[in-house]
């Protein structure tokens, strides 16, 4: 018996990528495959539009939502799966962009065949708070939350274009603009950071070996501190990363701290724009979401 009583395939129509086709193959071979279990195709019709579905077709019963797309796109299917509230709802990632670091990093086979075998399993998820009081925001992240440099370089990468020389040139660009943000710890310490992330994988941006050991069912986050060092060492921090890695990292089931100036900020390649003097918090959420690898 199916593990899901319906699968819905979730993707972004006007793809610069191939997500349409590759959606378009996926429900072929499951409606052989699965010939019993209903399916759709749901295509996206505006920015947020794959959180919304998520949120409104994860609600009831055993849904398995599958979204083709990037990490961005599938933060916003996990994060609307947690929205609605329903821990029955299973989540999985056809790779359809231009990072896909939760698919390259989780992936044991095919897409198709986990789903057809129905091996469901629960990892964690990032709580990100920011606010306070009855102001304050929860998202959710499945792979890492970034604060300094990532996101700088994530902003540009959206102005500037994605392609292998356009992203080369984008990232030396903004590294060459970078200035770090300054923090206020829980414990009223100050610091002022060129990179804080908090990982729920031990992998980024296709190449950059974050941690040592950490996985995403561990009920734990690494935590990976740039504080301020100069550019000569942040570059060097990049290069160690995307070569031989970092090394072991503390890990946490909790951190927090307020943006003392305005920063960017980054969920799985969405990203949020903070206010000064905002309190952010980031929260384990132990076996939050079920899916399939």
């Amino acid at each position: 018996m199916s593990p899901y009583d319906r699968i819905l395939i979730i993707f972004n129509p006007n793809s610069t990528g191939d997500a349409p086709r590759s959606a378009e193959e996926l429900h072929a071979e499951l409606a052989r495959r699965l010939p019993a279990v209903p399916l759709e195709l749901c295509p996206t019709r505006y920015a947020g539009h794959a959180r919304d579905l998520a949120r409104e077709v994860a609600g009831a019963g055993r849904p398995l939502l599958v979204s083709v797309s990037g990490d961005g796109g599938y933060n916003e299917v996990v994060d609307g799966v947690m929205q609605s509230g329903n821990d029955q709802a299973v989540c999985a990632v056809r790779a359809a962009g231009n990072a896909n670091d939760h698919r390259r990093v989780t992936r044991e086979r095919p897409l198709a065949d986990a789903i057809v075998a129905g091996d469901v399993r629960r990892i964690d998820l990032l709580r990100l708070t920011i606010g306070s009081g009855d102001a304050a925001q929860t998202r959710y992240a499945h792979s890492y939350i970034g604060v300094g440099l990532t996101p700088v370089v994530a902003v540009d990468l959206e102005e500037g274009g994605k392609g292998s020389w356009r992203e080369i040139v984008t990232v030396v660009r903004s590294f060459s603009r970078f200035r770090p943000f300054p923090i206020r710890l829980e414990d009223g310490r100050r610091r002022t950071i060129d990179s804080l992330v908090f990982a729920n994988i031990d992998e980024m941006a296709k190449y950059a070996t974050l941690s040592e050991g950490g996985r995403p069912d561990d009920g734990r986050f690494e935590i990976i501190t740039q504080r301020r060092t100069g550019k000569l060492r942040v570059l060097g921090t990049l290069i160690r990363a995307a070569t031989r890695g970092l090394g072991p990292q503390p890990s946490a089931t909790h951190y927090a701290f307020t943006a003392l100036a305005p920063m960017p900020l980054q969920l799985d390649g969405e990203l949020v724009e903070l206010d000064a003097d905002t309190p952010v918090a980031v929260d384990i959420a132990p076996r939050a979401l079920a899916t399939v690898v």
